[in-house]
């Protein structure tokens, strides 16, 4: 059978010419051709868009909304997963892993004021009559995932958003640190990033609050009805999450670079959770305790650190130095080490060793998670229901599909890590790309983030897509994603992709979030419930359908055609786009640096992607079925390349030196993280060069083996 250049027709674009703060770093695509409506579909497409229901992802989303599925809590819903994907034709199971985590006890708050007299923070979330789960007998308390247990009690100073140059303002304007507790809002950095700050400056403890100045317009300050009664936040909403160091370690931080089993050693784990207690509290909780500082040390306005000032009423975010005002903590946890289960179905295909992974995590901290995580495993269920129709008729995937369902994501990524860790040698000869799903749905307006080989492959998918936003029905994915943004994303971290994008493997990462005037979103809140999506999130499930079709046609064609739709050559544009911003970095910080290896590496790489790409072109045109396949493991094994050089230093599981998560975000990405951060963190010109001369190994790597 005549092989067919996908890359060239409908299906990729090379050779006819991609808080959540995943898309820094993203500029603009241009908009291409006028996109057809309704979609032109082939026979296989129709089969597998024509399979999703927005009635049965509702079903699905009811099930997984209404049990109680915290990390290695949840083996029942994990079986419950295995079976439903055996049920529609995947070989599926679980794997279990022996993992560190730890569960609340108790916990206690209370703020003294200098007169004697007392406050008590309720630490809770208001029950709701019309949400059902906020009130069932296994709600899971507000906590934090591995917060150290202990206990805490002094004056206590506000921080801002616990960045490290926020630390740093405070220091230079005189304030006492050490000794105190910090009071963090949340924004910028990964939570637990707020509490290492916190604790390398001495400080004892750490409560995190939520802001409704993150809400923008959609508060009940500007008029608008609090949850339940309309979109705004309500008041009593705690953010739960995990305190581990992110950007130093995913996964089990007793198990460090190998995976976790029963009889696994166990190491130290003080260097990647933290040892001073930390609570999240509700912006009503935290009032009367920001209160207690006005007046006292400089106010918000006059320290002048980005994010610091917010917008709870009567609040003038003072930094309080002599406030004299105490607060007293308890924050008791269970240490454990339990099973996990991840559950992994797959369908062989005919060349096993080219492999698509596609993952979603399935714990959550609270009984719902509608949004986080199970609108993407809703969509998974009737992915794997598709992908039944569709092999019914006969069809077999050319390479094998292989689903994850992950367990303990909550918690730093643990599951999906502890299972790279265990299957690293096959992943490495083996593994295409990772499609991540996590929060598929938490509003009406589609995003990406991915690596460059895959954002030419990922915009042609959103032209396949009819995707209803705002009452309309006759516009694409990619009409709305071009209108709303029109930006890929660089990937930093919070998600499963980081294991597989650090060990050289490519990943996209997709999903719908709200815009500025959408319902607020309750994220890792007893409200991010079945309730919520279905009355505000996500009425009708018809974003879940149109999100869940793009990634069963994304994975259909990443499987499925003879030619494999990975574009190295979108690598270029980025790269040079990462360089400019390097230079931009070291003219602000006065650093001298001699990056011509790394712009000769560059420019290397532009040459060896374009003869990969003419090579690519004269294989289809002749019909030429071995040196296809020998351009697609090429395409299948470059970016292996840029995690050649080892760790980044002093975090060395991540290994990929073109983007990593910041030091001091955890979330956010930076690009030449090492040469970068060793200007930026470091002050240390010396270590920069160095990691000049590695980054542009590695980039050379990727190139020799497009032409290997």
């Amino acid at each position: 059978m005549k092989l067919i250049l996908i890359l060239c027709a409908s299906i990729g674009a090379h050779a006819c010419q991609r808080e959540r703060v995943f898309r820094q770093h993203a500029h603009p695509t241009k908009r291409q051709a006028p996109v057809t409506f309704p979609p032109v579909l082939d026979t296989n497409e129709k089969i597998l868009v024509d399979s999703f229901d927005n009635t049965s992802i509702s079903t699905w989303s009811y099930y997984y909304t209404h049990g109680a599925h915290l990390a290695g809590r949840n083996k029942t819903m994990a079986q419950w997963t295995a079976d439903k994907w055996s049920e529609y034709g995947f070989t599926s199971r679980l794997d279990e892993y022996y993992v560190y985590l730890n569960y609340p006890v108790s916990h206690s708050l209370l703020l003294t004021y200098p007169n004697g007299s007392t406050f008590a923070p309720s630490l809770k979330e208001e029950v709701l009559a019309e949400d059902d789960t906020t009130s069932y007998p296994d709600s899971i308390p507000t906590f934090h995932g591995y917060s150290f247990s202990g206990n805490a009690s002094a004056e206590y100073v506000y921080v801002g958003r616990g960045q490290q140059v926020d630390f740093d303002r405070l220091e230079a304007l005189g304030v006492e640190l050490e000794g105190k507790i910090a009071v963090a809002k949340y924004g910028g950095p990964f939570r637990g990033l707020k509490v290492k700050n916190a604790q390398e400056h001495g400080m004892i403890g750490c409560i995190i609050f939520s802001d409704p100045s993150d809400d923008g317009n959609v508060t009940v300050f500007k008029g608008v009805a609090a949850y339940p009664d309309g979109p705004a936040r309500n008041p009593t909403t705690v953010q739960r999450g995990s305190v581990q160091f992110l950007s130093i370690y995913p996964g089990d931080p007793t198990t460090p670079g190998y995976t976790s089993k029963e009889d696994s050693p166990r190491a130290d784990k003080s260097n990647t959770a933290p040892h001073i207690p930390s609570l999240p509290i509700s912006w009503v909780d935290a009032q009367p305790i920001l209160q207690a500082l006005n007046g006292f040390g400089t106010t918000g306005t006059a320290v002048n650190r980005t994010g610091w000032v917010g917008a709870i009423p009567g609040v003038n975010y003072s930094t309080g130095q002599g406030s004299n005002a105490v607060l007293s903590m308890s924050n008791i946890m269970e240490d454990v080490t339990t099973p996990i289960w991840d559950v992994v179905g797959i369908i062989n295909g005919t060349n096993e060793d080219e492999v698509i992974i596609v993952g979603n995590h399935r714990d959550a901290w609270i009984v719902g998670g509608a949004a986080d995580p199970n609108s993407g495993s809703a969509v998974l269920i009737e992915l794997a229901k598709a992908f039944g129709k569709l092999a019914e008729t006969g069809w077999k995937p050319t390479r094998t599909i292989v689903l994850c369902s992950w367990d303990a994501e909550e918690y730093g990524l643990v599951g999906s890590t502890e299972w790279m860790e265990e299957y690293i040698p096959w992943l490495a000869e083996a593994a295409v790309s990772n499609l991540n799903i996590d929060v598929a749905v938490s509003g009406p307006i589609p995003g990406l983030s991915a690596t460059p080989e895959l954002h030419a492959i990922g915009v042609e998918i959103m032209k396949k897509v009819a995707w209803p936003y705002r009452g309309t029905t006759n516009r694409t994915m990619y009409d709305v994603w071009m209108e709303e943004d029109g930006e890929i994303g660089v990937l930093g971290s919070g998600s499963d992709y980081t294991a597989f994008v650090h060990r050289g493997i490519g990943a996209i990462d997709m999903g719908a979030e709200g815009g500025p005037e959408d319902p607020i979103y309750h994220y890792h809140s007893n409200y991010d419930s079945y309730h919520w999506m279905s009355t505000f999130g996500d009425p009708g499930f018809i974003t879940h359908k149109a999100m869940g079709e793009y990634l069963t046609l994304l994975l259909y064609h990443l499987s499925n055609d003879a030619v494999l739709a990975l574009d190295p050559a979108g690598y270029v544009p980025e790269l040079n786009t990462y360089y400019e911003d390097l230079t931009s970095t070291l003219e602000e910080y006065n650093a001298t640096l001699d990056l011509s290896e790394l712009s000769s590496a560059i420019a290397a790489f532009e040459s060896s992607a374009g003869e990969f790409t003419s090579l690519r072109e004269s294989a289809v045109s002749a019909n030429d079925a071995d040196l296809v396949t020998v351009q697609n493991h090429k395409a299948r094994d470059f970016s292996r390349g840029f995690a050649s050089q080892g760790g980044l230093p002093g975090r060395e599981f991540f290994q990929n030196l073109i983007f990593a998560p910041g030091l001091d975000t955890g979330y956010a990405p930076v690009t030449f993280p090492a040469i970068t951060e060793s200007i930026t963190f470091a002050g240390n010109e010396t270590l920069a060069q160095e990691w000049v001369g590695k980054t542009a190994k590695a980039i050379e790597v990727a190139a020799s083996m497009l032409k290997t």
